[in-house]
């Protein structure tokens, strides 16, 4: 059986993957998901529904962040560059480039830019079993706005008080350059 490469479709935001099959992208060249809030992260799924795995770049401003959540699968974080804090299981932890974060289901985490440039960081979380998710109320998450007022399983109720996202092609600077 031979798989087939997938389509690239050309957009003003940048490039989106149709259909079944493999591709090769480049980040530069991808579709970016931006907030005011949460920063901007790649989209490299496009038209395609991954069932296995999920994985983005995103990229965090100082004070810009994720919200506080747990999911049902496991997710793995490498910082490449900049800096974070890491709100996790109510703790706070500082890292840096190339500091990896491993969390088995349900770890309650958060991401939180820090110092005076972007974080870039590589993400992978497990889809088997189908996507789940809780944002519990915490305290120290809540320090850096990165909190629920009450806890949710909705994503629309938990980013509801956050300006909406839109798509956009790369922004210069974004990434580390080569």
């Amino acid at each position: 059986m031979t798989v087939p490469e997938a389509e690239l479709k050309k957009t003003d935001a940048g490039l989106i993957p149709q259909g079944e099959g493999w591709f090769v992208l480049n980040a530069r060249d991808a579709t970016w998901i931006q907030s005011d809030e949460r920063g901007q992260d790649t989209d490299f799924e496009g038209g395609q529904e991954w069932a296995q795995l999920g994985f983005r770049i995103q990229v965090l401003g100082p004070g810009q962040r994720s919200m506080y959540h747990g999911e049902r699968g496991q997710e793995a974080f490498l910082v490449v560059s900049g800096e974070c804090v890491l709100v996790i299981e109510g703790e706070e932890r500082r890292l840096g480039a190339w500091d990896f974060v491993h969390c088995p289901p349900w770890t309650r985490h958060a991401f939180v830019g820090a110092g005076d440039a972007p974080c870039v960081i590589v993400m992978a979380g497990s889809r088997i079993g189908g996507f789940e998710v809780v944002y519990p109320l915490d305290e120290v998450a809540a320090k850096h706005g990165a909190s629920v007022p009450e806890e949710t399983s909705s994503p629309d109720e938990a980013y509801a008080r956050w300006s909406s996202e839109k798509r956009s092609a790369y922004g210069e600077g974004w990434l580390p350059s080569s």
